[in-house]
């Protein structure tokens, strides 16, 4: 099916033959075939389609009528029967759809065939956006790899606001791994402080984030107090920030939002994030003038729980190609026999040291979490030693007007030294969640006996939480 010559026209008409104007074809579904373990290396090539692909590859180069898509059917049959309008421009994007399922396919079967010594990706693109990191980073896009996955980026619609920016899809992203961890972290370890609170309520969970970290988080039963709580994390930081909750907005959480603890004025935010706002509350959060606060908008944020985590290989550029990775997908169990403890944690300690996790581990390393009663006190993210992270949390938290004294903590890793459980102790922390395989751990275990501070531990080759290098 290659482009038309007056020598090709001959020889169909030579061998009676007519000319091929439209080509729908279904591929073999190697997918399902490699995602299928029970399959053998010659069932999955049994799977893999050859006639498909050439036809689509032959049909794109001749610029036939290429469906390539299941959900391309209806549009080419409506655009048929419409007298096919913009022919040019419909057909060439048929025509490079098709290119690019014959793409992604071959690169499966590579990467498959190789186990994974040939890799690659095709995207679609999603969005524009304005510039990328910096102004001078343009253009920018966000890109797609069409995954299906309901929390993937390019399935969170914009229901108010201006286009998100590069930088707001960065924080989306991060925030939705906290968000998801959270969720995650309850789900497996749920016990309810409350005992009229049903086991089977998801927690309501509101986060505020700023350049890629959280700076508030809170859990729990109420949607309001929620939402109060994780914007009093730090007041100061999430000013212009990003806002996610796994619940509906509606107008009482917009004035939230704009106005609560505001000695004047209202809060500028960039983002806000939920699975759905009602009428009011998108006035209210957009009619302001001069606002340009994005609201986005994905129903599957209501339904997170320990099955919602991103499975998916992470891949980070690196100059001349990419560091691939498998996604962080620990979730402690805190009653296992992995996790080992000196003293035995209250309830809210718990959900404590489970939401300072979730935050921790996703935030960039080295990170030390504080929290106290289901809210983020003090995040100290992104220091070189952990002492130095311990007196991070410790600052942020009291410069935010919170006492820390009875409030639980979480360290991404172990500790090397006594220094920095003997800070936190200081500060009033009485239950801590941490790794072990420090030569230490002996005398940090004994330090934290001595000093009345619960310690829970996991071996820190299984629960180890680096992030965000």
């Amino acid at each position: 099916m290659a482009a038309d010559t007056g020598e090709e026209q001959e020889e169909l008409k030579r061998l009676g033959l007519s000319r091929i104007d439209l080509l729908y074809v279904d591929l073999y579904p190697l997918e399902k075939a490699i995602k299928d373990t029970k399959n053998t290396r010659v069932e999955v090539t049994a799977h893999t389609d050859v006639g498909g692909i050439a036809l689509l590859h032959s049909a794109a180069k001749g610029r036939r009528i290429v469906v390539s898509h299941p959900k391309d059917r209806e549009t080419v049959i409506s655009w048929l029967r419409e007298g096919k309008p913009n022919e040019e421009e419909f057909v060439t994007e048929l025509v490079a759809r098709a290119e690019a399922v014959v793409a992604d396919y071959v690169l499966r079967s590579a990467r498959y065939q190789s186990a994974g010594h040939y890799d690659g990706v095709v995207l679609s693109h999603v969005c524009e956006c304005v510039y990328g990191e910096n102004g001078g980073q343009a253009p920018a896009a966000l890109l797609s790899r069409g995954t299906h996955d309901p929390l993937a980026l390019d399935a969170f619609v914009r229901v108010g606001g201006m286009l998100p920016s590069y930088n707001n899809y960065a924080d989306i992203d991060r925030l939705l791994q906290t968000m998801t961890h959270v969720a995650a972290a309850f789900g497996v370890n749920l016990t309810p402080v409350l005992p009229e609170v049903s086991l089977n309520k998801r927690p309501y969970i509101a986060l505020a984030g700023k350049h890629g970290n959280v700076c508030g988080a809170s859990v729990g039963y109420d949607a309001e107090h929620v939402l109060k709580c994780a914007l009093e994390g730090d007041l100061r930081a999430v000013f212009g920030g990003v806002i996610m909750t796994n619940f509906p907005i509606d107008s009482s959480h917009a004035d939230i939002l704009l106005s609560h603890k505001m000695r004047a004025g209202q809060r500028l935010l960039d983002v806000v994030v939920a699975p759905s706002f009602d009428q009011i509350a998108l006035e209210t959060l957009g009619a302001r003038k001069g606002s340009k606060c994005r609201l986005l908008a994905n129903a599957a944020l209501a339904h997170l729980d320990e099955k919602s985590l991103d499975a998916s290989l992470r891949y980070r550029y690196v100059r001349g190609g990419f560091l691939r990775q498998p996604n962080y997908t620990f979730v402690p169990d805190m009653g296992s026999k992995e996790c080992e403890h000196a003293g035995d944690a209250s309830i809210v300690q718990i959900h404590d040291m489970l939401l300072a996790w979730a935050i921790g581990s996703t935030s960039n390393s080295n990170t030390i979490t504080i929290v106290r009663d289901r809210m983020l006190l003090g995040n100290g993210v992104g220091q070189q030693d952990r002492v130095g992270a311990c007196e991070l949390a410790l600052k942020r938290a009291h410069d935010a007007g919170h006492s820390t004294i009875g409030a639980s903590a979480y360290s991404d890793s172990f500790f090397p030294f006594i220094d920095g459980p003997m800070t936190l102790a200081n500060a009033g922390i009485r239950a801590i969640f941490a790794t072990s395989g420090s030569v230490r751990d002996g005398e940090v275990r004994e330090l934290c006996e001595r000093r009345g501070v619960v310690l829970y531990r996991m071996k820190d080759a299984v629960a180890r939480g680096f992030f965000g290098h």
